[in-house]
């Protein structure tokens, strides 16, 4: 089962393929965290688009990949950066994919929380970002499932200062009908949001982040923070007042987040959480005996994958995760909205190959070593 992978020099070497998957299956439900994964969609590859059209996506896949996730105990974080919002998927496609995944998750009991944000205009006044994230309220609410409210694009260039963000979060936070999730998401995701929270300096924007929040406590569930720095986020989660949790969106460090220290811990909305949801369920389960060196050992070997495919420019880090859910049989191809399949390099691939069946991530080892031979030959890579 020898097969040949590029390497960083432009030759090829040797690798040999692990004949078993690690022994993952479904449990109890978590006791400790709360942890939601943050799922791609899958594109319907007989759609004739183009990277400029609307997203086509094979629904029934995407609802599949789904169950699959919630059979694990995990939540499903919806309509999210993962699911290519922006970059792919429009508004009109995220609303349908919010219904949809709603429906299923009452159908089979899941767990769901859907991102709000205000994707459906380019730019506009603070009045019209506002509308724009009342619409997309509704519709989560109207859904049944837990409102996400994302940072916008449309917000980061209409805002003249923090003054502008307190007043449209408190706005949406006054007429929410439930606790929301509020999400950070950083500019290495995102070069729109730069200065979000009105200023490129974190600790300013994390002082406006935290008056929002300590004005309506009542309506903050928790918050999700995509920095990429750890001590930023343990800092930020021991300032939150009571009751309000910390989703750890860090997909560098989330194994120590996760577990935490004696003064708090992280809960978890992850995009890596995606192709390693089984192993992170169980992982999770571990730490719910009280075993945090345990979790630890199943975990931190995880991190190299995240970091490798979280690598910049990290807002193309989708590209690997359903380059895995192909090689993991999820999917029966690697087609994506918008094209963004040629996002990432075909090193980057054999080495998120590599890296992905070391763990014993793939459920079907030769099944995967076949699609990757397969697409080495379209590179012109012959075995």
């Amino acid at each position: 089962m020898t097969i040949h992978l590029p390497d960083s020099r432009g030759g090829l070497r040797a690798y040999e393929p692990r004949t078993e998957p690690l022994a993952l299956t479904p449990g109890a439900p978590f006791s400790s965290r709360t942890v939601f994964s943050a799922a791609h969609v899958v594109a319907d590859p007989f759609a004739d688009v183009s990277p400029d059209s609307s997203a086509a996506v094979d629904w029934d896949a995407t609802l599949a990949f789904r169950r699959h996730l919630w059979s694990h105990g995990l939540g499903v974080a919806e309509a999210m950066d993962t699911a290519q919002r922006g970059m792919g998927l429009d508004w009109a496609g995220a609303a349908e994919l919010i219904r949809r995944s709603a429906a299923e998750a009452k159908a089979v009991g899941g767990r769901i929380a859907c991102g709000v944000g205000t994707d459906q205009i380019a730019a506009g006044s603070l009045a019209e970002v506002r509308a724009a994230y009342e619409e997309q309220l509704a519709v989560v609410e109207e859904s049944g499932a837990q409102a996400i409210l994302m940072a916008s694009r449309a917000l980061a260039a209409a805002a003249s200062g923090p003054e502008d963000y307190l007043e449209v979060y408190g706005h949406l936070l006054r007429q929410s009908a439930e606790p929301v999730i509020l999400h950070w998401l950083g500019p290495m995701f995102d070069p729109a949001l730069e200065g979000y929270w009105g200023s490129s300096d974190l600790d300013a924007a994390t002082d406006t982040f935290l008056e929002v929040i300590s004005a309506h406590p009542d309506k903050v569930d928790g918050i999700k923070v995509s920095l990429l720095d750890a001590q930023r986020e343990i800092d930020l989660r021991r300032r939150l007042p009571d009751g309000v949790r910390c989703y750890t969106g860090d997909d560098f460090n989330y194994p120590e987040l996760i577990a935490g220290d004696e003064k708090g811990f992280s809960h978890a909305l992850l995009g890596i959480f995606d192709p390693l949801g089984p192993l992170a369920a169980e992982a999770v389960r571990v730490l719910d005996t009280g075993n945090a060196a345990g979790f630890r050992e199943l975990l931190d070997p995880t991190v190299e994958l995240s970091r490798h495919l979280f690598q910049a420019p990290t807002r193309f880090y989708k590209t690997g995760v359903v380059f895995l859910a192909w090689l993991a049989g999820h999917q029966s191809h690697f087609t994506m909205v918008g094209g963004l399949q040629s996002a990432r390099s075909l090193p980057h691939f054999a080495r998120a190959y590599e890296l992905a069946d070391g763990l014993g991530l793939f459920p079907d080892p030769k099944l995967a070593e076949e699609r990757m031979k397969n697409l080495l030959s379209l590179y012109g890579v012959a075995q």
